[in-house]
């Protein structure tokens, strides 16, 4: 390896498995000493236990790295700020936070309940909030006593928060959520030396073999492009002092392809000048529409 993260300390929440295990595995395999993160929750949130990130810390440590669990639920205050303690009581900073951690509660909107939206708008959106809010106000402080840290976040959104998926209300809003967050905290926290990105993974993991069997499945032969391993080198990349000038973007990585996402961009466009009647609102709509590009398919609807 290159050693990209060499002496880099980073955390990965929700690396117990899947794509979070392969950024942490990849993280520590370029030199970052790792602070993994894992509550060890099933597909849908529940249970506990601390096994999977300290396995994950064990495959580390073979490797010859360095690594330590952390088992706090980075969906809380309290969990939040203990994995930024964690960071930097064990190694002495910080300098990258790959925001992870999600599970799913499938449900069509009709039979959605209140809880399942909350328990997912909690995991993903507040679960990438507050771990960002305490690292950034840890930033803040070396900035201000003169140690302007080369920071780096990578935040992890979904196809479905740009472009929607049929059954995943929730999902898909979080993951919206997801990229918004990221676009603010790269302006706010640029004056820190952080820069902030996110990812659209596509991947095999937990969330997706069942979703989507098929494509998900690994092939017999030749290259698995739904690996989660494919996608972590850019999360090692985004994640070191090379990213340097990258800062507020989204991008798709699936296999052996990336792509720069970008995003919402003012298409045609008219101007009265005044005040349409709605019929004129309607007739203008329908002739800008007609001179749009069609939207994408929304997951699941292809």
């Amino acid at each position: 390896m290159s050693g990209l993260c060499s002496e880099r300390v980073a955390i990965v929440t929700g690396a117990g498995r899947g794509l979070g295990r392969a950024h942490a595995l990849a993280l520590a395999a370029e030199g970052a000493k790792v602070v993994v993160n894992d509550l060890g929750v099933g597909l849908d949130g529940t249970g506990s236990g601390t096994e999977p990130a300290q396995l994950v810390v064990d495959e580390i440590v073979a490797r010859g790295g360095q690594a330590v669990a952390h088992g706090g639920d980075i969906a809380t205050t309290e969990g939040a700020a203990s994995l930024i303690r964690a960071a930097v009581e064990t190694y002495g900073r910080l300098d990258t936070l790959v925001n992870n951690a999600g599970f799913l509660r499938d449900r069509m909107l009709v039979n959605l309940g209140e809880d399942d939206w909350d328990a997912v708008m909690r995991v993903h959106l507040k679960g990438h909030f507050l771990p960002l809010k305490y690292a950034a106000a840890h930033w803040r402080a070396e900035t201000k006593a003169g140690r302007i840290p080369a920071a780096r976040v990578v935040n992890t959104s979904s196809g479905a928060g740009l472009l929607g998926s049929v059954g995943q209300g929730n999902y898909s809003a979080a993951k919206a959520g997801i990229i918004g967050l990221t676009l603010v905290a790269a302006a706010e926290m640029g004056r820190y030396g952080v820069l902030v990105n996110a990812i659209a993974p596509a991947a095999r993991t937990r969330m997706t073999e069942a979703t989507f069997a098929e494509t998900m499945a690994a092939p017999d032969t030749g290259f698995d492009a739904m690996a989660p391993e494919n996608v972590s080198p850019l999360v090692v990349w985004l994640g070191s002092a090379a990213s340097a000038g990258v800062t507020g973007r989204v991008f798709e990585a699936e296999g052996g392809r990336i792509t720069v996402m970008e995003g919402w961009r003012p298409g045609p466009t008219a101007d009265k000048g005044a005040r349409w009647s709605p019929a004129g609102a309607g007739e203008a709509a329908l002739k800008l529409l007609a001179e749009a590009r069609v939207p994408e398919p929304v997951y699941g609807a292809r």
